[in-house]
């Protein structure tokens, strides 16, 4: 995308001078993402795992900021763009790989690591079809207000069911490599998937339900800060239920395009 307020340029076309504030917060935000994502592997290797899907989450948070702020201050760039991806590979695909490896999978006999490198692999892939289709005319899903796949913050959100239940109930069953395995495999596939699911675009609010919303948002962040993981197991479960009707939702969208 180019910049709304182009740098002078030489004699040669090159650009001279500094980034602006306004192009910096959004990369910044981005930046701090990436090193919250690798920080919660660092917990992992220490066995604070609390802290570690914490520092996951938190990186969630500021990868949904980063982009609504760069298009509030109007520095969105391609540069932008791409680091965000790189930021998203790092700390929603390596880094809940490595977290659950160090949870769970180790103690595998086998494929624990590959089920670990899976989920990598499948979040990598799934943001470079996404990047692939950045400048594609016509992309169905996005075109309706659908993603393709689940994002990779819901998907290394997804990724910790085990964990949350395992913090919740302490029941060792939880982190057995042979419920673990299989789970982080589904959600890798489900990252590469061509599903479409529900994203912020898709989502309406009639006018009467704007302070409903807002008391529910609130309510939300109670809830992360009172009971952080029983509250993620909801959030986690009210998501997945989504996923059908997402499915029905752009499938009605799909015949009311083909009428027009």
């Amino acid at each position: 995308m180019a910049d709304e307020h182009p740098l002078p340029a030489d004699a040669a076309g090159r650009r001279i001078g500094g980034i602006g504030l306004r192009a910096f917060a959004p990369n910044a935000i981005t930046v701090l993402a990436l090193c919250f994502g690798l920080t919660g592997v660092r917990f992992a290797i220490g066995g604070q795992f609390e802290l570690a899907i914490a520092a996951i989450i938190f990186a969630g948070v500021l990868d949904g900021m980063d982009g609504r702020i760069a298009r509030l201050l109007r520095a969105q760039s391609r540069f932008g763009a791409e680091l965000d991806s790189l930021s998203d590979v790092i700390a929603f695909g390596v880094a809940p790989a490595m977290i659950l490896f160090l949870w769970s999978l180790t103690n595998a006999p086998k494929f624990g690591w590959t089920a670990a490198l899976a989920l990598a692999v499948c979040c990598a892939l799934r943001l470079a079809r996404f990047n692939s289709r950045m400048d594609a005319d016509f992309q169905p899903h996005k075109s309706a207000g659908f993603n393709t796949g689940i994002p990779a913050p819901a998907g290394a959100g997804m990724a910790f069911v085990p964990v949350y239940l395992w913090f919740v109930t302490g029941n060792d069953l939880f982190r057995e490599w042979y419920v673990v395995m299989p789970w982080a495999l589904a959600i890798a596939t489900l990252m590469i998937s061509a599903i479409p699911t529900y994203s912020w675009a898709s989502i309406r609010l009639r006018r009467s339900w704007r302070l409903f919303a807002l008391a529910g948002v609130g309510l939300l962040g109670a809830a992360l800060v009172t009971v952080p993981w029983l509250t993620l197991l909801v959030v986690c479960a009210v998501y997945a239920a989504t996923l059908p009707f997402g499915l029905a939702s752009y499938a009605k969208a799909a015949r009311l395009r083909r009428r027009d």
